[in-house]
């Protein structure tokens, strides 16, 4: 299972605004975006948020069984996983319990009213992830669709987009808006987190967490290097099959912080080749450059967190452009990265 974090919206609001993303920002969408209107693709978000908090406590087990028939993989990686109930197992009492005291908790109640509040209806969002899924299939036909995708709440534990198996979940307790006043009074949620707990950060997120789990990115003990090209190819495969989105919103940066990566970006890579970064395999230190945060550390103070993966998508970029021959599904099967950041040139002026 994986983990990814991503003004308070009425569903008039989320309609109108998904119409203006979709149709509004043509300066951010990239050139020659395939036609994939032929490619049959239907996605059907089913509620099991609002499922399990209708689970009657009086009749738990029972409740618990017919639960699990209609998620038989989702319920058994919640409880355990996301919800850290341990293994999970309809007849255990402590599940039961567990079960019960969730359910029952009226803040958590309270929490799962806000989400229907602000989510009453997605099939605005089943239509953005089922146009992102076409780009899918038309670049790597092979690549796996999820079979189902079901909304849940992790009672704000930070899980905006799990993949188990064949189901992607997506985290609506994640994307109540900037504004949802539960966010700010939370210890573990910063402001340049919290900025991004948004709807608009959702199919993002959700590709994000699908590309991760069929092309894994670099390991711990990896240079620099490698996780910058690993982490830049996840973004160039974002951008391919997410042409309507804006980069900002891809990279999670505010627009000025976008701007200011591509007006910097000579002086951004001047600091990883004079301070002799490219080839460190220190962890932690590498993780600042690659991991969220206000700022990065050591670089002006107008450089967002995660700058890594931006030279990452800079460096794949320019190696997609010398080499029209590599489709996507070549590019993100690729597994020597050292050849494509040597093979990209990438010297930017």
């Amino acid at each position: 299972m994986q983990k990814y974090s991503n003004k308070l919206f009425s569903s008039t609001q989320w309609i109108l605004f998904v119409l203006i993303l979709t149709s509004g920002l043509s300066a951010c969408k990239h050139k020659n975006v395939p036609d994939v209107s032929h490619i049959a693709m239907n996605v059907k978000i089913e509620r099991f948020d609002q499922a399990l908090f209708q689970l009657d406590t009086n009749n738990i087990q029972p409740a618990l069984q017919q639960l699990d028939k209609a998620y038989p993989m989702f319920l058994p990686a919640y409880m355990e996983h996301v919800m850290n109930f341990g293994p999970y197992s309809d007849s255990s009492r402590m599940i039961q319990l567990q079960t019960r005291m969730l359910v029952s908790n009226p803040d958590f109640r309270m929490l799962q009213d806000s989400i229907n509040a602000h989510f009453p209806k997605v099939d605005a969002l089943e239509k953005e992830l089922a146009q992102s899924f076409r780009y899918i299939k038309h670049y790597i036909p092979s690549f796996s669709i999820p079979g189902k995708v079901v909304a849940f709440s992790s009672v704000i534990s930070n899980y905006g987009a799990v993949t188990v198996d064949s189901v992607l979940g997506i985290g609506l307790d994640m994307y109540l808006g900037k504004d949802f006043p539960i966010y700010g009074i939370l210890p573990d949620y910063p402001v340049y987190m919290i900025r991004k707990f948004a709807p608009e950060y959702i199919v993002t997120n959700a590709i994000q967490a699908l590309a991760q789990q069929a092309y894994p990115g670099a390991e711990a003990s990896d240079q620099l290097v490698i996780q910058l090209v690993k982490a830049g190819r996840q973004q160039y495969f974002l951008e391919q099959v997410l042409p309507e989105t804006p980069d900002s919103i891809r990279f999670g940066y505010t627009k000025a912080q976008m701007e200011w990566c591509a007006d910097n970006e000579v002086l951004i890579w001047q600091y990883f080749v004079q301070q002799n970064l490219l080839y460190k395999t220190d962890w932690q230190g590498n993780m600042r450059f690659m991991n969220d945060g206000p700022s990065t550390q050591g670089m002006p103070e107008n450089a967002p967190g995660r700058i890594g993966p931006f030279v990452g998508w800079r460096i794949v970029k320019e190696y997609m452009e010398h080499h029209p021959e590599v489709t996507l599904q070549n590019l993100m099967e690729e597994k020597d990265a050292m050849k494509i950041f040597s093979q990209s040139k990438y010297r930017p002026k």
